[in-house]
């Protein structure tokens, strides 16, 4: 199957100022739509046509460099979009209780994601992942992704350079403050983790 650019869950305007529209617009429209056109061109004709983009991204791993990282960066943009929204709200429940558990606080915990984020060298992500019941931060290089690991990604945030130059240049630090203390999504979080399974990109 032809896979197809994840829409946007909100206005291309509801994350400004940590991320203006003309970032979400180039960065959804053109980065991510390059990702998938050359991820669908790919599997054209393959055994793969037919195959969720995960089982794409774990075949492709080790064996088939580009395929796999376009279709990893295909997958981690997906999941980004979802991490976000117009205006964050507080973990509740279960998450709270984990995140304590791991970090003491949640506000510790922010920390520890940006103080990860910032200190990420070149390009990738940082996670917030839950595996055996606790929580954890991860980071992968370049388009390197949880997709196909043992571990349940609650959160990602885009460490690329193009994800935050148009609005903070190269400030990383000043991006990842302004994501994680005004648009993460902790309800996206909590039904990741409740669902206890990878989250599977749709379409």
């Amino acid at each position: 199957m032809a896979f197809k650019l994840t829409p946007l869950p909100y206005a291309d305007t509801a994350l400004a100022p940590a991320i203006s529209a003309a970032t979400l617009s180039f960065h959804h429209g053109k980065h991510h739509q390059a990702y998938i056109d050359k991820t669908n061109a790919a599997i054209e004709g393959t055994d793969h046509a037919t195959a969720s983009l995960e089982d794409v991204i774990a075949a492709a791993r080790g064996t088939n460099a580009g395929l796999f990282n376009n279709a990893a960066q295909s997958y981690n943009h997906g999941f980004y979009w979802h991490s976000m929204a117009s205006e964050t709200t507080a973990p509740s429940g279960e998450l709270v209780a984990m995140i304590e558990a791991a970090y003491g606080s949640v506000d510790d915990l922010k920390v520890k994601l940006s103080e990860k984020g910032a200190g990420h060298f070149a390009s990738g992500w940082v996670w917030l992942a839950e595996k055996d019941g606790k929580l954890s931060i991860e980071e992968t290089h370049d388009g390197d992704t949880l997709a196909d690991s043992a571990f349940n990604p609650l959160l990602v945030i885009d460490l690329w350079e193009h994800a935050y130059y148009l609005d903070h240049q190269n400030k990383r630090p000043s991006y990842l403050d302004a994501v994680i203390n005004q648009k993460l999504d902790w309800a996206f979080a909590s039904d990741n983790l409740a669902r206890g399974t990878t989250w599977q990109y749709p379409g």
